[in-house]
């Protein structure tokens, strides 16, 4: 109805600009000569006007007659389709225009008009590879997802759309949550065009949500190839796709597949704990230790972990805790100021007994950069110095309120993790887990596990209390644990 009232007004409002515009002409003085061959033709400018309009007119005329006159001479020469073609012409221009317009609709937001126009272009032109793409979107703006569905199912009949329709008929399925059919899906785009980014990451991410690291692998080399990633970030994601096979080949038993996978991670990825780890355990199982200590110290002097102390000490878990800190001091000198190197030499000397060593060792930790951990050391030292009760229960109380320090956090949802995995557990983010200080309204406290420990009124007891480890786990645990048992795999 309002677009017919404005139609009505525009017609009202250009007749009355000609009306105007032909009384103006009227009304104006002189006259229009025209002098050709010694003939001269004096008009008004009115008629002058009218004259020129009817010119334009006819000269438009003689050109479609031309056109048609050799439409004609192309079928008397046997074209049967010349008629058609110059019917059509006029016909493909109000197609094109309409699909314009269906263009412009849609990057306006509007919906259900950019599918009328869209219909209509499909309808003019016949051309379903140009049209159907925006009645698919436009069905999906305007809310109509069972349309855009069976719209994306046409274009999979025409080669040159095939791609397009399998496309949007995987983003349908991610958008209703059908991550396996949408996996199918994924892999049906990525055989049509193997180089095309956005299909590459998003099968990528669907692999790994599934776990299927080998087919991760395959699509990570196809992105490789294709030369969309960095040759670094390339070897760091195939390091970690590597990782989580060995894990899986270490619970079905495979020994073979996991050494293979392990190794080739941790020769990708020194710096990463996981990788390291397993290929320790895989070089101890073959009795190669020294090897499996070569990995260890390579992977502590980039980047320095308690599982690594874990790992290495397991190397030979009967030894005596002073044969083990002999044996420690080569990895203990690789990064001599990192905290974790304090860390571990003070366990150390704990499991030995030797509380002024492990007070050296500890330095000014606990005033720096109080966690659980290292107040909980200062409170074994403080016991094992023979400290007066109250003094160890001070430290104690400290360390219930104290952060539990450094944990696994999600670079993406910056969730905190019990334990690395390829995938966060919250936002199933791949490779998003790092070894760093949580936030500070995620940085957990150890209150809960420490407190029976504090109320404890006999000195004995409290003589079992030790550094914490880990949130998830028991976080003060016996003074003669510390780097000498090797934890579960935390890879």
């Amino acid at each position: 109805m309002i677009w017919s009232l404005i139609k009505v007004a525009i017609f009202i409002a250009l007749a009355a600009a000609l009306a105007l515009g032909a009384a103006y002409l009227q009304d104006t003085p002189g006259e229009v000569r025209i002098a050709f061959g010694g003939q001269e033709i004096s008009l008004t400018p009115l008629i002058f006007v009218l004259g020129s309009l009817v010119a334009f007119a006819a000269f438009w005329l003689l050109l479609k007659l031309a056109g048609f006159v050799v439409a004609i001479l192309r079928f008397i020469k046997g074209d049967k389709t010349a008629f058609s073609r110059f019917w059509d012409k006029r016909r493909e221009a109000r197609g094109y225009r309409a699909l314009a317009d269906g263009m412009v609709a849609l990057a306006s937001g509007e919906g259900k008009l950019a599918a009328a126009k869209a219909a209509k272009a499909e309808k003019l032109l016949a051309k379903p590879e140009l049209t159907r793409l925006i009645s698919a979107q436009a069905a999906e703006m305007a809310g109509d997802r069972a349309q855009a569905i069976e719209i994306y199912k046409g274009l999979l009949e025409n080669d040159r759309t095939r791609f397009v329709g399998v496309r949007g008929l995987m983003k349908a399925k991610l958008d209703e949550g059908d991550e396996k059919t949408a996996l199918k899906l994924a892999e049906k785009a990525f055989a049509l065009k193997p180089r095309h980014k956005e299909t590459l990451d998003t099968l990528f991410g669907l692999q790994t949500r599934a776990a299927d690291w080998g087919g991760a692998r395959k699509t990570l080399l196809a992105n490789s190839r294709a030369k969309l990633l960095p040759k670094d970030i390339v070897a760091r994601r195939d390091a970690v796709l590597s990782v989580a096979e060995a894990m899986v080949a270490h619970e079905t038993g495979d020994m073979e597949k996991t050494r293979d996978a392990a190794l080739f991670a941790s020769r990708n990825a020194p710096a990463l704990v996981p990788a390291a780890i397993l290929a320790a355990q895989v070089y101890i199982s073959g009795n190669t230790p020294k090897h499996g200590m070569k990995v260890l110290k390579k992977a502590w002097e980039t980047n320095p972990h308690p599982d690594l102390g874990a790992a290495f000490a397991a190397i030979r878990p009967d030894e005596t805790p002073e044969k083990r800190i002999i044996r420690f001091q080569p990895l203990l000198k690789l990064r001599p100021d990192h905290p974790e190197t304090a860390i571990l030499a003070t366990g150390l000397h704990l499991a030995a007994e030797d509380f002024p060593a492990a007070r050296r060792a500890l330095g000014d930790l606990p005033e720096l950069a109080p966690t659980g951990r290292t107040l909980g050391m200062m409170a074994a030292i403080a016991k094992g110095e023979g400290a007066p009760e109250e003094v160890v229960r001070g430290w104690l109380a400290r360390a219930v309120s104290a952060p539990r320090g450094e944990a696994w956090v999600c670079s993406a949802c910056h969730s905190v993790q019990a334990k690395w995995a390829p995938l966060c557990s919250n936002c199933e983010g791949f490779d998003t887990l790092g070894w760093t200080l949580p936030a500070e309204s995620e940085n957990p406290v150890l209150s809960d596990a420490m407190l029976p420990l504090i109320e404890r009124p006999a000195p004995e007891e409290i003589e079992q209390a030790d550094p914490p480890e880990d949130v998830s786990e028991e976080p003060l645990e016996e003074v003669d644990t510390i780097a000498t048992e090797i934890p579960e795999n935390k890879s």
